[in-house]
């Protein structure tokens, strides 16, 4: 091939040898810009191997000279972010729940907090916004089984609702009427009839007039006699528009056939307290929560005799 190499005459460089169709290859020198370059990269590349872990081995990298890891950078990065927030998490941890909404700064930094907390421990039921699903109960509402107030979020937080292995835990059972034949299938029908007119979606029957007596007689000790529910047992309020399963004919006939038993963490097991505090005002902050119950008359004071 060397002995085809020739000088173009237009361009006064040499080919290459090679000839397709006539059509011949020039042997153009790379322009000194970028060989500098390249060579430069080369050098940077040397460079690099020598200073950080490159060449992977059998268990690990090659330490490389100066020491440098990822995982200690992020190691690093998470220390001082700790320690640039270690006054607030104290000042938190400090204070009842209830004086860290009064602290605009504390209770912002709490929202903050919990925000994130949520999104890594709770919206894998209660969804990224909150809005719950079937089962899973819906944190922007007003609706509350164990109650809104900020030391009911907590304390429902704390303990988890029927979480096994703590003995505090929110715990109620709704009896399963036609599994264990409470109830015959025809009495259930109409316990949902009943439950249906007072929730607004059908108008009164003769069976929602022989569930009457059957929810007085089994439904009422929890749901009370109007069926507005009790916090006390974590019974819902039957009487508005807000279904944890459905209040469909269908679904309410399989809740008071087989009843339901969702389970809540007790996420004091798994969470620090300052974290579990920034959990409870950021779902009181969505919108349902409501304020602390109002404390109870103290007893009017005995006047001493002279």
């Amino acid at each position: 091939m060397a002995d085809n190499k020739r000088i173009d005459q237009a361009t006064g460089t040499s080919t290459v040898g090679h000839e397709w169709d006539g059509i011949e290859e020039l042997d153009t020198p790379m322009p000194r810009w970028w060989l500098y370059i390249f060579y430069a990269c080369i050098v940077f590349a040397i460079g690099y191997c020598i200073a950080y872990p490159s060449w992977p081995l059998l268990t690990r990298a090659t330490p490389g000279l100066l020491g440098w890891t990822s995982k200690g950078q992020l190691e690093a990065e998470l220390t001082a972010d700790q320690k640039a927030k270690a006054a607030t998490f104290a000042a938190i941890d400090r204070l009842p729940i209830e004086d860290i909404e009064k602290n605009p700064t504390l209770k912002q930094a709490a929202i903050d907090g919990g925000r994130a907390a949520f999104r890594i421990n709770c919206s894998a039921c209660h969804g990224s916004g909150a809005a719950g699903s079937k089962g899973y109960p819906n944190l922007n509402d007003d609706d509350w089984l164990w109650g809104g107030d900020i030391k009911s979020i907590q304390q429902t937080l704390l303990d988890g609702v029927r979480f096994p292995g703590d003995d505090a835990t929110r715990m109620s059972q709704m009896p399963a009427f036609g599994k264990d034949e409470i109830l015959k299938p025809e009495e259930v029908q109409d316990a949902v009839s009943y439950v249906r007119f007072i929730s607004h979606q059908e108008a009164m029957s003769p069976s929602a007039k022989r569930g009457s007596a059957i929810f007085a007689n089994n439904c009422a000790v929890c749901h009370g006699a109007n069926g507005r529910g009790n916090r006390t047992v974590g019974a819902p309020n039957l009487t508005d528009t807000i279904w944890l399963y459905g209040g469909d004919r269908d679904t309410l006939t399989q809740t008071v056939t087989n009843a339901r038993y969702g389970i809540m963490p007790a996420w004091g097991k798994k969470l620090d307290p300052v974290t579990l505090k920034m959990l409870a005002v950021y779902v009181h902050s969505l919108g349902g929560g409501e304020a602390l119950p109002a404390p109870a008359a103290a007893p009017a004071a005995t006047v001493a005799a002279k």
